[in-house]
């Protein structure tokens, strides 16, 4: 050997400066070799000594060596192997990796293989696999299981990495020649074809109790030829793709910890007296790591390097979520590298579906929003995303056709975007996305119109795939709402100011089904600001209507609700639109009324109510109605209920009678609205069996609607009235059923059903 040749009996050595002098990287020779850049490392590293002769031969091949440098490159290789006896392989050719002691939680899942353990049936051995999103720990968990069962398979444990995740992944072939010398059949008795390999493998393990953990495997047929076909064997198969094509398998789909089990896996590692100190730090890094194993492992390892570092300060660090991905570090393990795995491994397609998926705004999109912002008819977009659920890299919703990433891995997605898609790209996409769906929501919201009564989707971009009635607009409309919003938003910024007064306008009736939306304030600003942009007087002083009372019902700020109305009553008058003026008296004496100016509140109704009274519209015949109501409900509050009941008496008699050209369901929702005001008018007067029929028929017409925000309160209106008829059980049912629904809606009024149960409790005590 010359003085340039690498020292013998140094594998590694002698491989990384052979292939320096050949002047190619680890890919270059990887990709001319056909051996995966992993294996190549760890050859490179001295983590894999014993490399297979027609490896070394590729090697030399690939870096064009002569005989001589070929033979010691061999002998190199030769030293590295297992020496087994008799012509076997040495028993601990594939030991299972170290258990990592600190794993925490995945109970249930353990206990399901301890289950299967104890039940094997030898006609049929099984099979596990253990699939998720990156950095779920699939790895530490079935090597935990693994150690876990060791003692119920006495013939051996074998762990076998299948490179999946590389760019050349481990062949059937050679991974069954490694299992076949693992199970101690020799070099010169492995056949030289894959099927009789897995043949031989099958016959060679079929009566022994052997636990076999195929890691990171890349698809269903590198693992068919690795399974047994009987005995009482059991196989662990981990991978980040669901590989729906494997038949009879057990399927075990990691998913997030809880707070709880991320905050005790913090805990582990870094010890509990730190944890102790800052608990508050330590729940917010569980919630930036998202409760991710991986992002929680690297946190806590980086706090476990520095014993000094506060945990305020590395959750500091992940709240900026441009630097989080950053801060997710620790030597070797990176929370954007495991992803990054899986993204190369993407077609070009999928990728930009993912990248573009995460300019969505929410926490989850439709294939509608995908193929909008990814280019894409709408069949192959869902079909995309479909695959980018069996590769782990988006979570389904499980009872619509709507997607989530991991927040994590939305990070990453929106790194990739912006590295690979240009700025005129991304805002092109957005673009194109907004357009639709703020179409698409006027439209859905014109249903709930109940000047118009819309039954056809007058204006939306696709009639073809447009909500087909009102219930089915509903679901829309609530399910893209992040989506639209952020459409509106983005409207406003770009001055398409009638778009934005349009949609906000197409709103107003659809906002009375969710009242406890707290969004209804920016929407109807929008409207606002859009109507001063365009000095629409007329669409200003609706809007500021809106806001008044989207500021009183929605987030009960009753300061901004007045004035908001005072100032929509100044731009109605300075127009002369005294229908607007009606309304605005009506809403900001609901705003004085809540503060407690009750005599003002009183003189604004009366106000409003005359200044109604005189129009000829349905609209101010609809807006004395609400007047009339409010100022009944008022009344009543401060002891006057039989001016009340007289008042809400006029209301019911105005709904029986109708309004031409206005649609049932309108004058029925009303109806139940003065229902409900006469129930409460007589329950204040103590005349409790004559309050509960009309409750009951208000709470039937406000269910009929579908209006959660108006049939909860009617709800523990009835339960009040239940109560003192002395019918304890049928009143326990209702209140703890608006209760419910209260809270679900957001309505202050669920504080009072506590009170009523524990009266409940005082009265049936002892019965």
């Amino acid at each position: 050997m010359d003085t340039g040749t690498p020292t013998e009996g140094d594998l590694g050595q002698q491989l990384r400066e052979l292939r320096a002098r050949a002047g190619l990287s680890q890919e270059d020779l990887s990709h001319a070799a056909g051996v995966s850049v992993r294996a190549l490392a760890d050859l490179e590293r001295g983590r894999t000594r014993g490399p297979q002769r027609r490896t070394v031969q590729a090697l030399a091949d690939a870096l064009g060596l002569d005989p001589a440098t070929t033979a010691e490159l061999e002998q190199a290789a030769s030293l590295g192997r297992p020496r087994p006896s008799a012509g076997c392989a040495a028993p601990n050719a594939l030991a299972l990796p170290r258990d990592i002691q600190d794993f925490t939680a995945r109970g249930p899942a353990l206990d399901r293989l301890l289950a299967l353990t104890r039940e094997i049936d030898p006609a049929n051995p099984p099979v596990v696999l253990v699939s998720g999103k990156p950095g779920l720990g699939k790895t530490s968990f079935a090597v935990h299981a693994a150690h876990r069962l060791a003692p119920h398979f006495p013939d051996g444990q074998f762990a076998l990495d299948l490179h999946g995740m590389d760019p050349v992944p481990t062949t059937p072939r050679d991974a069954l020649a490694r299992l076949l010398r693992a199970v101690g059949v020799a070099d010169s008795a492995i056949p030289a074809e894959t099927e009789d390999r897995a043949g031989l493998l099958r016959s060679v393990i079929r009566n022994r109790r052997l636990l076999l953990l195929l890691d990171n495997a890349a698809d269903e047929e590198q693992v068919r030829p690795l399974l047994p076909g009987t005995g009482p064997s059991l196989t662990i198969i981990t991978s980040r793709h669901a590989l729906a094509g494997l038949a009879s398998v057990h399927r075990t789909e990691l998913g997030l910890l809880r707070r709880e089990e991320a905050i005790e896996l913090l805990t582990r590692i870094i010890g509990l007296r730190r944890v102790q100190q800052e608990p508050q730090a330590a729940r917010d890094i569980a919630d930036l790591c998202g409760h991710l194993p991986l992002a929680l492992r690297i946190s806590g390892q980086r706090l476990a390097a520095r014993p000094r570092e506060h945990l305020s300060r590395l959750a500091a660090q992940l709240a900026q979520e441009g630097r989080r991905l950053d801060t997710l570090q620790a030597g070797g393990l990176q929370v954007r590298a495991a992803f990054a795995l899986s993204y190369r491994q993407l077609a070009p397609v999928h990728r930009r579906l993912l990248r573009r998926a995460a300019l969505a705004a929410g926490p989850d999109f439709s294939p509608e929003t995908a193929a909008l912002l990814a280019d894409l008819p709408l069949a192959q977009a869902a079909r995309y995303a479909e695959d980018l659920v069996d590769a782990g890299l988006l979570q389904p919703d499980a009872a619509t056709e709507r997607y989530r990433f991991h927040d994590l891995l939305k990070l990453f997605a929106a790194e990739q975007s912006a590295a690979e898609d240009s700025t005129d790209m991304c805002d092109a996409a957005q673009d194109r996305a907004a357009r639709w769906m703020l179409r698409r929501a006027t439209a859905a919201a014109l249903r709930f119109d109940a000047d118009h009564h819309r039954n056809t989707p007058d204006g939306d971009p696709d009639p073809a795939s447009a909500p087909a009635d009102r219930e089915e607009a509903r679901v829309w409309l609530e399910a893209e709402r992040s989506q639209w919003l952020a459409a509106l938003r983005r409207a406003h910024a770009a001055g398409h100011h009638q778009q934005v007064i349009d949609a906000a306008e197409a709103m107003h009736w659809f906002s009375d089904l969710n009242q406890h939306w707290e969004v209804w304030v920016e929407v109807f600003q929008r409207g606002v600001d859009a109507a001063r942009a365009l000095g629409d007087g007329q669409a200003e002083a609706i809007h500021l209507n809106y806001l008044a009372w989207s500021y009183n019902v929605c987030v009960y700020d009753h300061h901004a609700a007045l004035m908001a109305a005072d100032a929509a009553l100044q731009v109605a008058r300075a127009i002369g639109d005294e229908l607007q003026v009606g309304w605005a008296l009506g809403y900001g004496a609901g705003a004085l009324d809540r503060l407690g100016r009750i005599g003002e509140s009183l003189d604004r109704l009366r106000e409003a109510a005359a200044c109604l009274g005189t129009q000829t519209s349905v609209q101010g015949r609809l807006g004395e109605l609400t007047v009339l109501n409010t100022l009944g409900t008022i009344l009543r509050r401060h002891g006057r209920a039989e001016e009340a009941l007289a008042i809400h008496r006029r209301c019911e008699a105005i709904c029986h009678a109708g309004m031409p050209g206005q649609p049932t369901e309108l004058m029925a929702m009303y109806q139940a609205t003065a229902q409900q005001q006469i129930g409460n008018d007589l329950a204040a007067l103590g005349r409790w069996s004559e309050a509960e029929p009309p409750l009951r028929q208000s709470l039937a017409g406000f269910e009929a609607a579908k209006m959660r925000a108006w049939s909860e309160p009617a709800r523990l209106d009835l339960g009040l009235v239940l109560r003192r008829l002395a019918r304890y059980q049928e009143a326990r049912e209702t209140l703890l059923a608006a209760r419910t629904g209260l809270g679900e809606v957001n309505n202050p009024r669920e504080v009072e059903v506590a009170a009523e149960i524990r009266e409940l409790d005082r009265l049936t005590a002892g019965s």
